[in-house]
């Protein structure tokens, strides 16, 4: 079916490149079209609706900077459309386009049906670098706008807000050009079904490289439309059914064995890249979800090649470009493949997955730089993606003001050698210069991005400076460019709080406190989680998906319940609350009543009362962010050790199931489900310390679970009376357990069967030391 709508798809746009029906303009420019906005081919607009456009520009205040190049002369923009009601940073970009931009509902599919015209979608997100070129060759100019507004209903999604929408036209134009990406631009029927997809799309013809520009791409759409309707509309339908049939999973099989993992770690072993780390050529993607199942492969298997396949690659990556080596955290990609030229937006879900990453990578190999990087990752989020709440913004921009007067990519993070010395006067410019591999011609369109690609010890030879003296210069010399390049204006910051994004950071951060033992962590991770709890719940405590401007929006989707449910169940490990688990274990009863697929198992993208499109996903794939399947089953797994309640692991098993057959026709495509099934095949430790007392001193037996790499685990830190009760209420496998002899003691038990209570840290390091080998059905009672 995918491939039969593909070959349709192209026939339409052979058809559409042939020429076409170019309608001219409506000769009388000043004709109002009813309920629309002052803007190009509409006149002046109906009355009613520019006052509520204008009353909520008003509402935006003096600081409120129009994104648009069209201004009047007090500053004030040319251009208004709908777009201004909505809180969506990303819509709020276009709200002073020329274009007659409706946000995503019925209103405008009922518009195009009324009026006769086929719709425009228009996919992207705040920081994303190629829809800025796109709004500014396309949505910026006047006679494309013009255009548009005459023979189109113009619709703009932020992905971030809708993932549902966004994943079924992502199946659409995947379908038709063989990729995806943003920004996606779509054609639409008045029925919602495509029949054109695209991705970025330049605005004229011959206008980087491109053949056909938007203009003329969308006048022989619109000719096509109009000239042969009924033919566009019988094609649309069979790529809807594609769709359709690309978003429902084979049937259900047997349950995946531990064959699969290995044919994973294998063909990675293939694609690897020795030299520089990660897997393939240019561009590359960091892949955490990948890299912490060869953790998890290594950890069953003693198998060295995969410990550094993800050594090589973390290394890589952290003396690379892609990582900001004087502000902390990583940015999206790199283009090439040495890790050193990045796109430079910095994502929230990028930055939670590998600083939680760094910390796993810090346990199974016991090397602290590692942990150096995740410190500072959590570091940049705490200072510049926290809201005053505590929860975390979205994503930052790779455009940022330059002196050019323009935007550009990267400029906030580049330098040049005569900054250097400007920020840093000449002897620590020097040793900047040598430590980060600044030039005089630059790297980056004559300016450097800051990388360290050769050792300390490198270095200071270069500089003939001992080590030492190196290793304390470099705090200095960051913190030094980091307060020069605060007063540089920064790039545009998306600072909507998405749910998921959020339960990424707060594992991330749960996972830290407990790991690198510093409990600011935690609390951070708590104070989120109390937001998240507090203000993007709605009836019957079920979540919503997003918080801007004091508003919640949009109902919560699955990958919302599987990343938040995740977070509060290592928050309750990283605490010992038994709160937590009792917030845990209430979302994971509401995703299973309005999620779960009561046929074949796994859980849908969308609830049963969620807005019907032309699909209802059940995402199996791990992309920038692991699929929330992946992630539910890696919950069920984990809530089924803690509560000892074995209907969470049937209904796990039976989401294996349901996708045995993608994870056998392609496998490394959901490394993040493959975790989930490596837990299920093993025999997860629970894993008690119980102190006398709140003062005892437990400092040993933790830095040995510290140091221990064990994904597959449930813990508890807990004192003995009360607290030690409340807990054994909610954890059966705690009962019992008391401290002995006065001292802090460590219980390391499988399913029931306890090895002896210890004090003593080297025999409490043994007994965490136990590994189930990776072969067959081990999970298997």
């Amino acid at each position: 079916m995918a491939r039969r709508t593909t070959a349709l798809l192209l026939a339409l746009v052979a058809a559409c490149g042939g020429g076409g029906d170019h309608h001219s303009a409506p000769a009388d420019d000043a004709a109002v079209a009813e309920a629309d906005p002052a803007l190009p081919g509409l006149g002046h607009g109906d009355p009613g609706l520019m006052q509520r456009l204008r009353a909520a520009l008003r509402a935006k205040g003096p600081a409120y900077r129009p994104h648009t190049r069209h201004l009047e002369a007090d500053g004030s923009p040319t251009y208004v459309n709908r777009l201004i009601l909505e809180t969506s940073p990303y819509l709020l970009q276009h709200a002073h386009n020329p274009v007659n931009w409706f946000p995503w509902g019925d209103e405008a599919f009922a518009r195009a049906r009324r009026d006769g015209k086929p719709v425009l979608l228009s996919i992207g997100y705040s920081t994303c670098h190629w829809c800025h070129v796109m709004e500014r060759e396309s949505f910026e100019n006047v006679a494309i706008a013009r255009y548009i507004n005459q023979h189109y209903i113009p619709i703009k999604v932020d992905r971030e807000e809708r993932p549902d929408v966004d994943g079924v036209y992502m199946t659409a134009v995947q379908m038709l050009t063989g990729g995806g990406g943003w920004p996606m631009t779509l054609v639409l029927t008045p029925d919602r079904e495509p029949f054109f997809g695209a991705t970025y799309i330049p605005g004229r013809d011959g206008e980087r490289g491109a053949r056909a520009g938007l203009l003329t791409i969308l006048r022989q759409l619109d000719g096509e439309y109009r000239t042969h309707r009924d033919t566009v509309v019988a094609r649309a339908r069979q790529i809807s059914r594609g769709i359709q049939a690309a978003s429902t999973p084979r049937p259900p099989g047997n349950l995946p064995d531990a064959a699969v993992i290995q044919r994973v770690e294998r063909a990675a072993a293939a694609s690897f890249d020795p030299v520089w780390g990660g897997f393939g050529a240019a561009p590359k993607f960091p892949r955490p979800a990948m890299l912490e199942l060869l953790l998890r492969y290594h950890r069953r298997t003693g198998d060295a090649r995969a410990l550094q396949m993800v050594a090589r690659t973390l290394d890589k990556m952290a003396a690379g470009g892609i990582y900001d080596q004087i502000g902390g955290g990583f940015h999206r990609y790199s283009t090439d493949a040495r890790w050193l030229v990045p796109h430079f937006e910095k994502m929230l879900y990028d930055n939670a997955q590998l600083a939680r990453l760094y910390v796993d990578a810090y346990q199974a190999s016991g090397r602290a730089a590692f942990g150096r990087i995740a410190r500072e990752t959590l570091e940049y989020v705490r200072r510049e993606m926290t809201a005053p709440s505590g929860a975390f913004y979205s994503a930052t921009d790779a455009d940022s003001p330059a002196p050019s007067g323009h935007d550009e990519e990267g400029y906030f993070f580049t330098w040049t050698p005569a900054e250097l010395d400007d920020a840093l006067g000449p002897g620590d410019a020097r040793i900047a210069r040598e430590l980060f591999a600044v030039t005089d011609a630059g790297n980056f369109d004559g300016r450097n991005i800051l990388s360290r690609p050769r050792t300390d010890a490198e270095v200071a030879a270069a500089l003939k400076l001992s080590p030492a003296a190196l290793r304390r210069a470099i705090p200095r010399l960051r913190a030094r460019l980091l307060e020069v390049r605060a007063w540089r204006p920064r790039p545009h910051r998306d600072d909507k709080i998405v749910t998921s994004y959020n339960g990424l950071m707060i594992s991330a951060l749960a996972r830290a406190g407990l790991v690198l033992g510093d409990a600011s962590y935690t609390r951070r991770a708590a104070r989120a989680a109390d937001f998240l709890l507090g203000h993007l719940r709605g009836d019957g405590g079920r979540l919503l998906r997003s918080f801007r401007d004091s508003r919640a929006s949009d109902a919560g989707y699955l990958d919302d319940y599987a990343f938040l449910i995740a977070g509060l169940l290592d928050l309750f490990e990283a605490t010992s609350d038994p709160a937590r688990l009792e917030q845990a274990v209430a979302l994971q009863k509401i995703l299973d009543r309005h999620f779960w697929d009561g046929q074949r198992g796994g859980y849908f993208l969308t609830s049963d009362d969620q807005e019907r499109l032309l699909a209802r996903d059940k995402p199996a794939y791990d992309g920038a962010v692991p699929s929330g399947n992946s992630v539910a089953l890696q919950n069920l797994l984990h809530l089924a050790e803690i509560t000892g309640d074995d209907d969470y692991r049937h209904r796990a098993e039976r989401g294996f199931a349901a996708f045995s057959g993608e994870l056998s026709a392609g496998p490394d495509g959901s490394p993040a489900m493959l975790s989930a099934l490596e837990a299920y095949l093993d025999r997860p430790l629970e894993v008690f310390v119980v102190r006398p007392d709140a003062a005892a001193d437990a400092a040993p037996l933790l830095s040995v679970f510290r140091r221990t790499y064990l994904p597959n685990r449930v813990f508890a830190l807990v004192t003995d009376g009360p607290a030690l009760a409340a807990l054994a209420a909610r954890l059966p496998a705690l009962d019992g357990k008391h401290a002995l002899h006065g001292r802090a003691t460590a219980f390391v038990c499988e399913r029931g069967s306890c090895q002896i209570p210890t004090s003593d840290p080297r025999v409490f390091a043994k007994q965490l030391a136990r590994v189930a080998p990776l072969a067959g059905p081990v999970g298997k009672d």
